[in-house]
Order: structure tokens, then sequence, then C-alpha cells
């Protein structure tokens, strides 16, 4: 019976060797040579062989230590990196770049590792600052994996570059003075609180608001908005109302702002103004006033001399006026007669000397007797003849 089996088997082999023979022919590669004259499309050229999987690197997850990072501070990056793909990759290389808003805070920024075989994972974590002058909100990470990898046979090398997003928020350093308050304030008129501010802040602020909360008050804006402020801005706030009645008046003036992250912020400032009534002006509070001049007082007698004295210089100049005229026209009568007289006595000479006149004028004026001269003796004689 052994024989028996012995003789199977023998048999099973001698048919074995063949078939093993054959199939070694079969799946041995062959290779195609061009010939001058072969064309590469005809069914003689044999296939490129197909390309293989390849790796794919991915950041799976990040951590920087909280919601934000504060500008100027120290965190730690940590993040998880995972080979995605089908095959390992080998001699990698990570680098981690912060670009112009992060800074590797001591060791180096580029780390190596060994193997990544397909579907296992690493996490590195790298120590980084937030720049003092980056500006406010997400800022990128850069990422770059470099390695090696079999690709049918033959060796790969490929790069993947990932991004990734840090928030840095910018120091709230809006700064608000203590309410001024007015120096009185009476029922019933406006008066007005004042308040400093200043963004020292390398971020902007946004949406400031003024409120005033409390009772026994009046205010015609419940809300003063003031809008932006820009980093290194400074301004004052202004906020106007109008006391219902006298007393200590209790409020809180609020200031509300968005800071550089957008988040809502409230400044708090309570407040006390002493309220005094309004003055009374009845004819009770009148009497008993002393109300004192304003200046000397001037006596009657002074108005009235000077009354006297303004009625006196007037008629002194027009006293004066009328001599003036007077004058004036005497002297024009003069010059009159002393041209008509100037003209007479012209014609009396221009008489006497003209021969052909036969009747001489005679100026007669009368004489009296008692000034008459007495006849001479010539005269006498003459008339005796």
């Amino acid at each position: 019976m052994v024989s028996a089996v012995r003789r199977m088997c023998t048999a099973a082999l001698a048919m074995l060797v063949p078939i093993a023979f054959l199939c070694s022919f079969a799946f041995v590669p062959t290779h195609a040579f061009a010939v001058e004259g072969d064309d590469p499309s005809s069914s003689s050229a044999v296939a490129a062989p197909i390309a293989g999987p390849v790796p794919n690197i991915i950041v799976t997850n990040f951590t920087y230590g909280g919601d934000s990072v504060a500008a100027g501070a120290k965190f730690d990056l940590a993040f998880t990196f995972q080979n995605k793909g089908q095959v390992a990759v080998t001699n990698m290389v990570v680098t981690v770049d912060g670009g112009e808003s992060f800074a590797i805070a001591g060791g180096t920024n580029t780390f190596y590792v060994d193997a990544l075989w397909a579907g296992y994972s690493l996490t590195q974590t790298v120590p980084m600052q937030a720049l003092s002058s980056a500006k406010s909100g997400a800022q990128p990470v850069s990422i770059s994996f470099k390695y090696e990898y079999l690709d049918s046979g033959s060796r790969s090398s490929t790069q993947s570059d990932i991004k990734i997003s840090v928030p840095i928020s910018q120091p709230d350093r809006f700064e608000v003075s203590n309410p001024v308050l007015p120096d009185q304030s009476i029922a019933g008129q406006e008066t007005t609180i004042t308040m400093e501010y200043v963004n020292k802040g390398k971020g902007d602020i946004s949406n400031v608001e003024a409120t005033m909360e409390g009772e026994g008050f009046d205010a015609t804006m419940k809300n003063q908005y003031v809008g932006n402020v820009a980093s290194g801005a400074t301004g004052s706030i202004g906020y106007a109302f109008t006391p219902q009645a006298a007393g200590e008046l209790s409020a809180t003036v609020k200031v509300t702002y968005e800071d550089s992250d957008g988040q809502s912020k409230t400044k708090e400032f309570p407040v006390k103004v002493n309220v005094e009534d309004a003055p009374v002006m009845d004819g009770t509070a009148t009497d008993d006033m002393v109300v004192e001049p304003a200046g000397p007082v001037v006596p009657v007698w002074a108005w009235v001399a000077g009354g006297v004295a303004v009625v006196v210089l007037i008629v002194v100049i027009v006293l004066l006026v009328r001599r003036h005229r007077r004058k004036k026209a005497k002297s024009k009568i003069d010059e009159e007669w002393d041209d008509w007289a100037e003209g007479a006595a012209n014609k009396g000479d221009a008489a006497a000397a003209s021969p052909n006149d036969s009747s001489p004028t005679t100026v007669l004026g009368p004489i009296a007797a008692a000034d008459s001269p007495a006849p001479t003796a010539a005269d006498s004689a003459s008339h005796h003849k």
C-alpha cells in the first residue's frame, strides 16, 4: 500500500514539473526594442508600466493654546500630520514658516522624520511667538512636507505645502478718563458731562457710544455716538442732560465699543451731581435783596445846570451868527456906495474936459448960511459993476 502511495506522488510530481516550466516562460517579462521603420503604435510595442499609488500627507489637527494669541505673546504650536496614502514615505523633512506675524521662539523650524507608514500619524510641537507688530485677526502659518517614496519599484520625491491660520489679538488699550462734572447744575437747565479718551493700542476701535443711565434727568439724545477711533487717536465725549429737580443726582455713564478683534466691551463710570434750585425772581425776593448801584448817582441840579448851559451856548451861537451876517451885509453896502461915488466922479471929470458942451453941469448941494464964507472984496466990486 505504501508503494502505491509513492507511485501516485511520483506521477503527480512528474506532471507538475512540466507545468511549472511552462509557467516560468509565460511570466518572464519581454522587452521590445525599437527598430528603424517600426511603428511604436503597432501591436508589437509593449505599453509602459502603470504608476503605483502615491502617499498623501495632510494636517489633521493643530492647537495654539486658546481662542487667540495676544500680540507679543509666546505659545506652542502643536500640529498632527498623517499619511493618508497607501505607501510609506521616507526621508521626510518638515518646515514651519510663520510669515510676517510669527517667529520661532527658540530652536529650529525644520524637523526630520525617518519614515511614516501608510495610515500612520505624528505630532510635532513648535515654540513660537506672535510679533507685537502683527495685525489683529487670523494670520497664516505655512507647513511644508518634503519626502520620498517607492513608485513601482523606483524611488520618487515630492513636496506638499499646507497652510493653517492662528488668530492674533492686539491688547485692548482704549482708555477713557473719569467724567468731568459741571461746576454748577441747576434744575431745569441743561448741563454736560465730558470725558477724554485715547486709543493706545495698535488696532482700531469701532462703534464707540456713550449712554447715561439713571433717573431724575432728561436727555435729548440718549446715545452719544462717537464712531471709530484709529490707533493713537484722542478725543472727548460730551453727554448733555437736564436735571428735573434739585438734590443729588446719581447716574452711570457707560461707554461701549468694539475692540480690534470685534469683541464688544463696556466701560462704566458712576457719577453724582449736586443739583440746585433755580433762583426765584418774584417781588418778595426783590425786596429782600439789596441792589447796589452800578456807579455814582448824578443829582438833579447837575442835570438842570447842564440843560441851562446848553441853552446859553445855543443862544450865544445864534447871536454870533447874526452879528457875522450883519457885518457882512454892511461891508457889502459900503463897497457898493464907494463904487457909485467913484463912478460919479469919473463922469464929472469927463464933462469938464469937453469944450463943445454948451451947458456945463453944475453940482448943487445944500449950503447953509452960517456955513457960507464971507464975500471977498473982489466979489463985491464985480457985483456993483
